[in-house]
């Protein structure tokens, strides 16, 4: 065999296996035969004729994700960073519209997330714009799939992922935070002082109420005791103003004997001489009959003043009188 065949055949057997090629899992091949578009392949062993048909492309069809960050500014003058991710794909059926009429797409796709955050931003507050970001999204997603679904492209979903106000207004964001947490405390710990203050009061009202009732039980008992004692007195003849007088003295003495009963006290009860019991007493006896005396005076002034009293006689009577002068 000669050099020249081998050469041939050599080159035959390449240019037959370039008619062949693969086609990856979720991907198109695009075939152009002599620069015009012939048909799109899909996956698996494909064929195409050697020197006239060639491989102008492969378009992916997996979901992909593009990351665009946006500085724009909202109602309240207030510039901030979002950061927005489309996830979209290529739909198989629309696999020539994206090779052929759209050349960049991820710049394309990202004009349009520009024109509509720098459209829908502007409206919202700051805050508002951390409570809407969803509504930002759907207001993305809704545009881009109006305009890229012309040229192929499925919007999967897009996401507000990051929004990013300048270092000053977030620390003054968090300043404010931190103010109104600690006001919130600040209510929350006067209302607990004055939880305690009212509970503290119920306590001591409470207390001097029963203290109250106890010392009126026990003069209750007292008044008692000195009424049966009285009583017990009044039987062997002692009448109620000697009785008392000797109850008071012997309240005086028992007095005495507890305050002497402890050798710690500094309790100096006065007067305290051997007689201040019996000049109690008699003081007492003395004050009681002078009070009986003012008593039996001024019930028999009374009775003098209701005897010398003139009967007034009765208004018809006495027109009576003057109207006949028989009488």
């Amino acid at each position: 065999m000669t050099t020249p065949l081998i050469i041939f055949l050599v080159l035959a057997f390449f240019v037959f296996m370039s008619s062949f090629f693969t086609v990856k899992q979720q991907s198109s091949v695009i075939i152009e035969r002599f620069g015009k578009f012939l048909s799109v392949r899909n996956s698996g062993l494909q064929l195409k004729i050697p020197v006239v048909d060639r491989i102008a492309g492969r378009v992916n069809l997996k979901i992909q994700q593009l990351d665009v960050i946006i500085e724009t500014k909202t109602r309240d003058n207030v510039f901030i960073k979002m950061k927005v991710s489309v996830q979209f794909k290529v739909i198989q059926e629309k696999v020539y519209e994206a090779f052929y009429k759209l050349e960049y797409p991820h710049d394309q796709i990202t004009s349009y997330v520009f024109d509509v955050v720098r459209a829908e931003v502007p409206k919202l507050k700051l805050d508002d714009v951390f409570e809407r970001k969803d509504d930002i999204a759907v207001a993305v997603k809704r545009e881009l799939n109006e305009a890229m679904s012309t040229y192929g492209y499925d919007i999967i979903n897009t996401l507000v992922t990051d929004i990013d106000p300048d270092i000053q207004v977030k620390n003054a964001m968090n300043r404010i935070n931190a103010a109104d947490r600690e006001k919130t405390a600040a209510e929350f710990e006067a209302e607990s002082s004055r939880i305690r203050i009212v509970a503290k009061a119920k306590a001591e009202a409470e207390s001097k109420r029963l203290q109250g009732q106890g010392i009126a039980d026990q003069r209750r008992e007292i008044a008692r005791g000195l009424v049966e004692s009285v009583e017990v007195l009044n039987n062997v003849g002692i009448n109620s103003q000697e009785a008392s007088a000797l109850i008071v003295v012997t309240q005086h003495y028992d007095t005495l004997q507890a305050i002497g009963a402890d050798a710690n006290s500094n309790l100096i009860l006065l007067p305290n001489s051997p007689q201040a019991g019996s000049d109690m007493l008699n003081n007492m006896v003395a004050s009681f009959t002078a009070s009986n005396q003012v008593g039996e005076m001024m019930k028999k002034t009374h009775k003098k003043v209701e005897k010398t009293k003139p009967i007034q006689p009765q208004s018809g009577y006495q027109d009576d009188i003057q109207n006949d002068p028989q009488q």
